[in-house]
């Protein structure tokens, strides 16, 4: 974790940015020596976003199992992946 005062990003925002790119982490920035702000490369956010939905529709899954809700057996599983497969390929969406 690297922590900065806030005003390094006014003065070396092209340093923090590589820091970010190189690095995949976040930078967190502190005003009068408190947490104020976190600044971190697109890439890694877009990863960190997408993993969070993820882990969002597996708890969701999970409650679903627990509560008894009915899943989808495996054949019908295959045949939404090949439904949803051929209507990518022929560049249809529903």
């Amino acid at each position: 974790m690297r922590i900065k005062p806030s005003a390094a990003i006014r003065k070396n925002y092209n340093e923090i940015a590589e820091i970010c790119k190189k690095s995949g982490e976040p930078v967190y920035l502190t005003k009068n020596g408190e947490g104020d702000l976190v600044v971190m490369d697109i890439e890694a956010f877009t990863r960190r976003e997408s993993m969070l939905r993820l882990r969002e529709h597996l708890v969701a899954a999970e409650e679903d199992r627990l509560s008894g809700k009915q899943g989808y057996t495996i054949a019908e599983t295959a045949s939404l992946m090949r439904k949803a497969v051929h209507e990518v390929s022929d560049g249809k969406q529903e």
